[in-house]
């Protein structure tokens, strides 16, 4: 009988320390969880814009990173700059869409071809440059790369990297 007792006893230990075992490890898991960002803010990081469908003159509104971003392709008769991103033989205009001013939304006039902020006048060229009013810098130009016909947002590739190693960015 005290054999018996002695298996028994051993027999629970070992089922207690197994329970115990795989509730730490339920516990570290839920711990590393919470630790990773959520999938929403993962996703927030990189936004991909296919350009394929762009039309000329017309402002395509995206999001990134809770702000918005504009994409306008250019037509043939605007003034290229060496901000305009260039897919192809495409010329497009890519910027966070905020006025340098008091980070209002301008909206894009395209009879005019300009960015007109309502809040206090500001204006700005197709290119982001500020024509008129305010604005104390041009519209700023996110970290982007071209991968074929399409640009992705918040990764800085070679085009992105020497605009901004020429001060073009903002």
């Amino acid at each position: 009988m005290g054999k018996d007792v002695k298996g028994r006893r051993d027999f629970m230990g070992m089922a207690l320390g197994g329970f115990t075992a795989l509730g730490g490890i339920g516990a570290l898991y839920a711990m590393k969880r919470s630790w990773d960002p959520l999938p929403s803010v993962k996703a927030a990081g990189f936004t991909t814009v296919d350009l394929s469908g762009a039309k000329e003159n017309v402002l395509n509104v995206e999001k990134w990173r809770g702000k918005p971003i504009f994409v306008l392709k250019k037509t043939k008769d605007m003034k290229a700059d060496d901000r305009d991103v260039v897919v192809g033989s495409d010329r497009y205009h890519v910027s966070i869409g905020l006025c340098t001013h008091l980070g209002c939304i301008p909206a894009y006039k395209p009879q005019k071809q300009i960015f007109l902020c309502a809040c206090h006048g500001g204006e700005f060229d197709a290119s982001g440059h500020e024509t008129f009013g305010p604005p104390p810098s041009p519209l700023e130009v996110p970290p982007f790369k071209v991968d074929g016909q399409k640009l992705v947002l918040g990764e800085a590739g070679p085009e992105y990297k020497k605009m901004l190693d020429a001060g073009l960015t903002v």
